[in-house]
């Protein structure tokens, strides 16, 4: 029951940080999922996979009304959308092959690092220059193949990759996040459903769990992350964001410094 109520508070503020700061929460819940995960015994072998899937998983539903608020402004470029939803999805799955085959160890240190560069182009407000246009249908194939793997592997909706790739092709960046935010969907299902096949014949998983996914965790973190994801987007409007991104930042930089110290 203690352990409910702790994935019950966890979807709460990635719901309100989501909102307030537009970043995915994966970053948040992988790392506070592995420590979860440790103090329920849970086999070293396969936490940080199962920390990974799960976070994915949750995403297919939390990402669900951004993608909603986002249309209803306008601001999804789905041509776009649609020239880089193949690659995601296979690059996706290709993503969840990869982390299968890591041991949990290096896994660990993957999700540290990425961490970190994320923290970093937070804290500070790196932003790339436009530089060209979109790539030809190859080109978009292969972007999106590699925001897919890397946002797999990592359990994330691949924001912290999608949005500077677009900025990069003379994208704004209001519609670049709200592309984004349509791409994190097929991420999160595609490598949710990879994460699922990729542990599915493992025998030392906890009960309740298909594959990578833990149920009883995926629950408790949509519930409270779609209800206060809406608070944090009222915030946004209320509070000094600049300021709290930084904090924000250096929160990663502490999750980076415990994913690398294990």
């Amino acid at each position: 029951m203690e352990l409910i109520l702790v994935y019950l508070i966890l979807g709460a503020v990635v719901g309100v940080v989501a909102g307030l700061l537009g970043v995915g929460g994966g970053l948040i819940i992988v790392p506070v999922l592995i420590m979860l995960f440790q103090s329920q015994g849970i086999s070293a072998e396969i936490i940080v996979h199962l920390a990974i899937g799960t976070s994915l998983a949750t995403i297919t539903i939390t990402s669900l009304s951004s993608i909603r608020a986002h249309h209803q402004h306008g601001a999804v470029l789905w041509p776009v959308f649609l020239k880089l939803v193949p690659g995601i999805i296979i690059g996706a799955w290709l993503g969840a092959y990869i982390a299968q085959q890591l041991e949990s160890d290096i896994l660990r240190i993957v999700f540290g690092v990425f961490e970190f560069y994320v923290a970093v182009q937070m804290s500070l407000n790196i932003k790339p220059k436009p530089h060209r246009s979109l790539p030809k249908a190859t080109g978009m194939f292969v972007s999106g193949n590699v925001i897919g793997s890397v946002s797999s592997i990592v359990g994330i909706g691949g924001g912290s990759l999608t949005v500077p790739f677009l900025v990069w092709c003379n994208i704004g960046m209001r519609q670049a996040v709200a592309t984004s935010a349509a791409c994190g969907f097929p991420i999160a299902v595609a490598g949710s459903i990879g994460f699922i096949i990729a542990g599915w014949n493992e025998t030392n998983l906890p009960s309740n769990t298909s594959g990578f996914v833990y149920w009883p965790a995926f629950l408790g973190i949509v519930l409270t992350s779609v209800l206060f994801a809406p608070l944090g987007a009222k915030w946004a409007h209320q509070l000094p964001t600049a300021k709290l991104k930084i904090i924000f930042a250096l929160l990663l930089f502490v999750l980076a410094a415990k994913m690398f110290l294990g």
